[in-house]
C-alpha cells in the first residue's frame, strides 16, 4: 500500500518505527505541534518586557482580542477558562495550517484528533456547570416540570452528545476536505500555479474552523453557567 510522504514519518521510519509512523501519523504530528507550541511559549515568555516590542505587541493583541471576545459572551466569570479557550484555538489553527506545508499532515484531518478535542470541551462544560451550580446543575437536564423530566432528560442528553458530534465532524470534514483537494491539485498541477488559490482558501478555512470551534465551546460554557429555567 502506498503512503504519502511525510517528513516525520520518514524520520521515525529510519529508526525502526515505520509501522507506528504510518498508522498514527496524526498522533506524531500532534506531538510535534505541541512541542512547537511549548517551545514557542517558553522562548516568548523569556522575551517578555515591560515595554513590548513588535512581536510581543502582536501576541498581546491576539490574546487580548480573544479574551475580550470571550468575555462579551460569558461575562467576567469566563476568565477562569480562558487559558483553555486560547490554547485550543491556537492548537487547532496550527494543526490546520501545518497541512499546507509540503511534507506535513494536519492532525485535525483525522477524526480521532477532532473527537478528542470535542470531548475535552464536553467534559469541561459539565465541570463548569457543576462548579457554578453544584448539585443544582442537574436541573439543566430535567426541565421545569417534574412530569416531563424523564423525557426532557433524554432530549437533553441527546442534545449534549450531538454537540460532540457537531464539533468533531465539522472540524474533521472541513480540514480533511482541504487536505484532499490540495493533495489532488498538487498531484495534477504541482509545477504550476493551479494549487495556489486553494492554498489561500486553505489558510482562510484553517482560521475559520478554529474560530468556529472556539466560539461554540464558549457558547456551551456560557450555557452551563446560566441558571436553569
Amino acid at each position: 500500500m502506498a503512503h504519502h510522504f511525510y517528513f516525520l514519518n520518514e524520520i521515525l521510519g529510519a529508526i525502526g518505527l515505520k509501522h507506528f509512523a504510518h498508522e498514527y501519523q496524526h498522533v506524531i504530528h500532534s506531538w510535534f505541534i505541541m512541542l512547537i507550541m511549548i517551545a514557542g511559549a517558553f522562548f516568548l515568555a523569556r522575551g517578555i518586557k515591560l515595554l513590548p516590542r513588535k512581536g510581543q505587541n502582536f501576541l498581546e493583541i491576539i490574546i487580548e482580542s480573544l479574551e475580550s471576545f470571550m468575555l462579551e459572551i460569558t461575562g467576567p466569570e469566563g476568565k477562569a477558562f480562558f487559558p483553555f479557550i486560547a490554547t485550543i484555538f491556537l492548537y487547532i489553527v496550527v494543526c490546520n495550517l501545518i497541512g499546507l506545508v509540503p511534507g506535513f499532515f494536519s492532525p485535525t484531518a483525522n477524526y480521532n484528533t477532532t473527537l478528542s478535542l470535542a470531548l475535552c470541551t464536553f467534559v469541561l462544560t459539565h465541570i463548569i456547570g457543576i462548579k457554578f451550580h453544584g448539585a443544582k446543575y442537574v436541573k439543566h437536564f430535567l426541565g421545569p416540570s417534574l412530569v416531563l423530566a424523564p423525557l426532557v432528560f433524554i432530549i437533553e442528553m441527546i442534545g449534549h452528545l450531538a454537540r460532540v458530534m457537531s464539533l468533531s465532524i465539522r472540524l474533521f470534514g472541513n480540514i480533511f476536505g482541504k487536505e484532499t483537494i490540495i493533495g489532488i491539485l498538487f498531484a495534477l498541477a504541482g509545477l504550476y500555479f493551479a494549487p495556489l488559490p486553494m492554498l489561500l482558501l486553505g489558510v482562510l478555512v484553517s482560521f475559520i474552523q478554529g474560530v468556529v470551534f472556539m466560539l461554540l465551546s464558549i457558547v456551551y460554557f456560557a450555557l452551563s453557567m446560566e441558571e436553569a429555567h
